[in-house]
C-alpha cells in the first residue's frame, strides 16, 4: 500500500509540471515568435518479484516475470521549433523568418543572443534594435534622411534617401542556426543563448542552403495551438485527479486493514 501512496504522488508531481508548462504555452499565445514547450515523462526504477526462468515446484519453470514500478518523472521540457504562422503588418522593419535561422542581438554584457522575434524598431542614433533596444548583429544604421527601407528575401537591406531615386545598400542581415536547436537556453524576452546541446552557431545569409528567407512586413506568430493546448490541459487534470484517486484508494484499504478485528 505505502508503495502505491509514493507511486501515485509521483504522477501528481508530474501533472502539475505538466500543467505549468500548459499554462506557460497558453500565456504566450500571441508572443512573436515564441516556440512552445513540451514535456517528456520516463517510468521510474522497477522491483522484480518473480523472475522469469526461476524453478517452482515440481521443476516447472516459470514463463512470466512480476514487475512493480515506481511511478514516473519529467525528464525534459523541449522547445518545439517549428514554423509559427506569418501575419501581415505592413510595417518595414517588422521581419519573420521562413524556415531555419535566428536573428542575432547583443546583450549588454557583449554577448549575443538569438531570436526569431523580428519586431525591430530604430533607435535614437538610426540603429536597428530589438523593442528591449538590443542591436541587432550585424549593426545596420540608417541614414538620418532615409525616407524608404526595403529588406529583400535574402537580407540585402537597402534605402531611399531624400533627393536620391536610387537605392542605396546599407547593409546585409546574417542568420544562425544550430544543429539541436532544442538545445538552446530561454533567457525570456524571446531571447535564447546556446549551450553544449544546442552546439555552436553556424552563420550564413538568408537563403542560402540550410537558412530560410526574410519576409518584409510580416512578423512569425507562435506555434501553439490552442486546441492542442486544452486538450493536454484536459488530459493533465484528468491524470492528476485519477492519480489522488488512487492515493484515497490506497489510504481506505489501509484504513480496513488497521481496523480488522479478530
Amino acid at each position: 500500500m505505502i508503495r502505491a501512496l509514493r507511486t501515485a504522488a509521483t504522477g501528481m508531481y508530474a501533472q502539475e509540471l505538466f500543467v505549468d508548462v500548459i499554462a506557460n504555452n497558453l500565456a504566450n499565445v500571441n508572443t512573436t515568435g515564441f516556440k512552445r514547450s513540451k514535456v517528456e515523462f520516463q517510468d521510474l526504477l522497477y522491483q522484480t518479484l518473480q523472475t522469469p526462468g526461476v524453478e517452482r515446484g515440481l521443476a516447472n519453470a516459470t514463463n512470466t516475470e512480476i514487475q512493480i514500478g515506481h511511478g514516473t518523472r519529467p525528464v525534459a521540457v523541449v522547445k518545439q521549433f517549428s514554423q509559427g504562422d506569418v501575419n501581415p503588418t505592413g510595417n518595414p522593419l517588422d521581419l519573420a523568418i521562413e524556415g531555419d535561422g535566428f536573428f542575432q542581438v547583443l546583450l549588454s554584457d557583449g554577448t549575443v543572443a538569438y531570436t526569431r522575434d523580428g519586431a525591430f524598431k530604430l533607435n535614437s542614433e538610426g540603429q536597428l534594435v530589438t523593442s528591449d533596444g538590443l542591436l541587432v548583429q550585424p549593426s545596420i544604421t540608417l541614414p538620418v534622411d532615409t525616407e524608404s527601407i526595403n529588406v529583400s528575401t535574402d537580407g540585402v537591406i537597402s534605402v531611399i534617401t531624400t533627393g536620391n531615386s536610387e537605392p542605396e545598400i546599407i547593409g546585409q542581415l546574417e542568420l544562425a542556426k544550430f544543429i539541436n536547436p532544442a538545445g538552446l537556453k530561454a533567457i525570456g524576452r524571446n531571447l535564447y543563448v546556446p549551450t553544449v546541446a544546442s552546439g555552436e552557431p553556424q552563420f550564413g545569409t538568408p537563403e542560402s542552403e540550410g537558412f530560410g528567407r526574410i519576409m518584409q512586413g510580416y512578423l512569425e506568430l507562435s506555434n501553439v495551438d490552442v486546441v492542442e493546448e486544452m486538450i493536454s490541459l484536459i488530459v493533465a487534470q484528468r491524470s492528476y485527479e485519477i492519480n489522488s484517486k488512487a492515493i484515497r484508494t490506497a489510504e481506505e484499504m489501509l484504513s480496513t486493514a488497521n481496523n480488522l478485528q479478530r
